[in-house]
């Protein structure tokens, strides 16, 4: 496949490409990233027959583009289990690139809990099965016009969004972990989001009593994250201990536990997150703690930014049951980047231009 940094930069579609570039500003590199998300989605997209195709693409404007469920449901687009081998390894080329080598990792182990699920639930009343993990791609990989893709199934929610090749959103983020830590058989131990429990664990035992007083909320644990799986989210109750009444050691716990949560996308993708954390200023997150503080204890925490949200809870199940989500306020879905994208589409060619 010829290659989309060069193909889009020749042409009528030139100056368009530039004056997106000059807006957005974005980095060498996550414009490569962009071609090769395009390439290999491309690529996914022709290793499916007709039918498939059916299932799996939608119009980008399709309202069930902000759909999204990290729950057991019945969910649109392409599964594992309706693909071949060639399918399935397109599948997971694919994902390769959107994610983090650590990342993809953690995704597909999420997916093979599934198994041990199946195994603890004997009749349970759900479908515990690793291959009902679906693929939707909303419009077409391309670096002039807004796309996005989906990737779902029980306890991951992915949701990518591109507008015109000039900016790339990546949330709503979820994982979750049923088992958060598997008790019994050949996997014992197996904890997959250990680190996203133990860092923040880690921060607030590390806090002194008056820092506590802050950081920890003395209320009944919540059965889930308070959004839930909301298609809008704004900022919540603006509780927990300030940014700037921590210690610098605490602070880099604290920007430890925000990385992880970052750094299961591409690195381009998580580096820009914590850019814009930046940008938006530190002295605005604050750490929030529910719950126990040992291991084993019911618990919840969140970070919260000017404009991001971090929530987790590990209370279902005898609190060995975790979830995990990542939330901007304005760029779910890739609303700001839409909206921009619009923007530097009249800006380029006018006000009457037909977008």
């Amino acid at each position: 496949m010829q290659n989309a940094t060069g193909r889009i930069l020749g042409g009528s579609a030139s100056a368009f490409i530039l004056c997106l570039m000059s807006t957005f500003a974005h980095s060498q590199q996550q414009i490569e990233l962009t071609a090769e998300m395009i390439s290999t989605a491309s690529e996914f997209i022709a290793s499916l027959d007709t039918t498939q195709r059916a299932s799996a693409l939608f119009q980008f404007d399709d309202e069930e583009r902000s759909n999204w469920f990290f729950t057991p449901v019945d969910r649109k687009g392409v599964p594992y289990k309706a693909m071949n081998e060639e399918q399935r390894a397109a599948a997971r080329r694919l994902l390769q690139v959107f994610l983090s080598v650590d990342g993809f990792a953690k995704t597909e182990d999420v997916r093979s809990l599934e198994s041990v699920l199946a195994e603890i639930e004997v009749n349970g009343r759900f479908d515990r099965d690793p291959e009902l993990y679906f693929f939707s791609i909303f419009g077409q990989p391309d670096m002039e016009a807004p796309w996005a893709l989906r990737y779902e199934g029980h306890h991951l929610a992915f949701n990518w969004t591109f507008a015109g090749g000039a900016g790339i959103a990546s949330t709503p983020q979820f994982l979750g972990s049923n088992p958060a830590e598997v008790r019994s058989g050949p996997r014992m131990g197996t904890r997959v989001l250990h680190r996203e429990e133990d860092l923040a664990r880690e921060l607030v035992t590390s806090l002194s009593d008056e820092q506590k007083s802050d950081a920890i909320m003395e209320v009944s644990v919540p059965r889930d994250i308070l959004t839930g799986n909301e298609q809008l989210v704004e900022p919540l109750e603006d509780s927990g201990v300030a940014w700037g009444d921590l210690s610098v050691a605490q602070q880099e716990k604290l920007m430890e536990l925000v990385r992880e949560v970052a750094v299961v996308q591409a690195l381009p993708l998580a580096h820009a997150r914590l850019d814009n954390i930046e940008q938006a200023g530190k002295e605005g997150i604050r750490f929030l703690w529910i719950g126990g503080l040992e291991r084993g204890d019911a618990h919840y925490y969140r970070v919260q930014g000017p404009t991001f949200l971090i929530e987790y809870d590990n209370t279902q199940n005898n609190a060995n049951h975790i979830h995990l989500v990542w939330r901007d306020f304005e760029g779910d879905f890739g609303r700001d980047l839409i909206r921009m994208h619009y923007d530097a589409v009249a800006a380029a060619f006018g006000e009457g231009h037909n977008h």
